[in-house]
């Protein structure tokens, strides 16, 4: 009996001597190890990511031609409109370059657009990450926003190889200096606690005592041009509803945020030309 006592401890306590030496373990020692580890598994994510896109791709084989006729139809109006929306954007740029140098401002950050497909999704109750197949060999750089049509998903963290990592903003690691879209004062966004199957959230804080916000009249929170990495006026999510702080200075609300933070496939990051 005593012997069967030992061989069930047996696991536990080989458990806790593990803990004990990855405790003493200098720092430096354990972030080598991560790195490394991450690396030697970088490759099945990858590999996986690619078969799913190989399998997405021999699906798509299967439409009907008159399926494949509508999708371009979609593709070629889509195409035309980002043609003039890209007109409007360098008249834009031209008249901001003219003003800038009128009022000799500093010139805002200008950033190279790196595209990137999602390899892998590691989402839980305490933090909300994607793998990108990006890395080192593209540029990439920790601290980079990174984008999508529905407006911010995060920043980088982690730069490997051919990989990296991103926190969402969905994240409770995540802090943003936001604002609500026409009011140019500047208000803290930080990602929630959310369930692993549930809708993405945030909090907003120091939000000013004069903003009305309820379900039925939600407002627009967007990046804000006075802090952070991320370009102005990007759409963070929507301030869905908002209570009284503490000391009865400001308001803090609950920000939805875009569900589509949980299924994206492909992401863009903005890479500081100057790095600086």
């Amino acid at each position: 009996m005593r012997f069967k006592r030992l061989d069930q401890a047996r696991p536990f306590v080989t458990l806790a001597i593990i803990i004990v030496v990855w405790l003493v373990v200098p720092t430096a020692v354990k972030t080598v190890a991560r790195a490394s580890f991450f690396e030697f598994t970088a490759p099945v994510a990858v590999a996986a990511s690619r078969a799913r896109d190989l399998q997405e791709y021999w699906g798509l084989r299967l439409h009907s031609e008159h399926d494949l006729i509508e999708a371009g139809r979609d593709l070629a109006r889509l195409n035309a409109s980002y043609e003039f929306g890209v007109q409007q954007n360098a008249e834009l740029r031209a008249e901001i370059t003219r003003l800038e140098s009128l009022l000799r401002l500093p010139s805002l950050p200008a950033y190279r657009y790196e595209h990137a497909r999602v390899a892998r999704r590691d989402f839980s109750g305490w933090w909300q990450r994607i793998v990108i197949r990006k890395g080192r060999n593209f540029g990439l750089i920790a601290g980079a926003p990174v984008v999508f049509t529905g407006g911010v998903v995060g920043h980088v963290t982690e730069v490997h190889a051919t990989t990296a990592v991103v926190e969402l903003i969905s994240s409770p690691n995540v802090r943003l200096a936001g604002a609500i879209e026409g009011d140019p004062r500047m208000v803290s966004f930080q990602g929630g606690i959310n369930p692993t199957f549930g809708p993405p959230m945030g909090v907003v804080e120091s939000l000013p005592l004069d903003v009305i916000v309820t379900p039925n009249s939600p407002k627009r929170l967007v990046t804000s041009a006075y802090g952070g990495v991320f370009p102005p006026g990007l759409t963070i999510g929507l301030v869905i509803r908002s209570t009284g702080g503490s000391e009865g200075l400001f308001q803090s609300g609950d920000v939805k945020l875009d569900e589509r933070l949980g299924s994206l496939t492909e992401v863009t990051v903005l890479v500081p030309v100057n790095k600086e």
